[in-house]
């Protein structure tokens, strides 16, 4: 058994592996250097030495396991790195993303900041719009009263025209939906409409009362100089009275033809030019 086991020995020494056998009482060491080279060693102990060869195939054994799960350690060890690498390069995606990100949240705290200075600055303007609100609604108001007195002390041309407006103004003055802005817009506009209509030759048809009777006639607005009328038929010619506030008949029958002349100018019936109009001459 002895002379077997030391033949086995010098067999692996010569493949260059190392293996322990039992020799006696003590264990000698066997060198074996090359795995690769174990299979011919062993085909040549084999047939003669039995224990030796049950060994010699327990280290197959091993070799072959080690060898297996070698593979399997290396399949893992590349699908760790393939995993590393993907890992690393979506790192660095998401690296460039946070960068991206706060290059915007700057510009996005900037205009943050341009939005916070602005509304302090409309609330401020708000403020100061409430203040002329203040004052300008009572101002239009006493406009609107002073509109109205001026139209009842006027001469009464297209009094229910001028009275209707002055009732829309004051309708508007009441509504929550329209801007102080048009308010004052549309108070500003019956004060040039008011204006206006000294400057204009104007002829209408109207309903007046004479000697209480409502009678039709033309109505001949020259400014606010003098308002006076015709009959349809032209038989009665008359004027508005400022000192006794009604229509009064004109007895002079030269102020006939120059009425009718007016109220054919006015119309555009006839080439402008002059025409006589009664007024009252001021008081000295």
């Amino acid at each position: 058994m002895f002379f077997g086991q030391r033949r086995l020995g010098e067999s692996l020494r010569c493949l260059g592996l190392n293996f322990l056998f039992p020799v006696g009482s003590r264990m000698k060491n066997v060198q074996v250097s090359r795995l690769s080279m174990l299979l011919v060693g062993l085909s040549l102990t084999v047939m003669t030495v039995s224990p030796g060869a049950t060994v010699i195939n327990d280290i197959f054994k091993v070799a072959e396991q080690i060898n297996a799960q070698a593979k399997i350690s290396q399949v893992k060890i590349d699908a760790t790195t393939e995993q590393t690498r993907e890992l690393y390069a979506d790192y660095k995606v998401v690296l460039k993303e946070i960068e991206g990100l706060q290059v915007y949240n700057r510009q996005l705290e900037r205009q943050i900041a341009v939005q916070e200075r602005e509304m302090r600055e409309l609330a401020a303007s708000i403020d100061r719009v409430t203040e002329v609100e203040r004052q300008v609604m009572p101002l239009m108001l006493r406009m609107i009263e002073g509109i109205d007195q001026f139209v009842g002390l006027d001469i009464p041309f297209r009094i229910d025209e001028r009275r209707e407006r002055i009732e829309r103004l004051r309708t508007i003055m009441d509504r929550a939906d329209v801007a102080v802005s048009e308010k004052f817009s549309q108070v500003l506009g019956a004060y040039q409409i008011e204006n206006e209509y000294g400057r204009t030759l104007e002829a209408y048809s109207d309903t007046i009362t004479l000697n209480g009777s409502d009678i039709i006639v033309d109505l001949l607005k020259v400014g606010r100089v003098a308002l006076v009328w015709q009959s349809k038929d032209r038989e009665i010619t008359g004027w508005w009275n400022r000192q006794s506030k009604r229509y009064e008949e004109i007895d002079e029958s030269d102020y006939a033809t120059s009425v009718s002349r007016g109220i054919k100018m006015a119309r555009k019936q006839l080439t402008a030019g002059l025409f006589a109009v009664p007024v009252i001459a001021p008081e000295s």
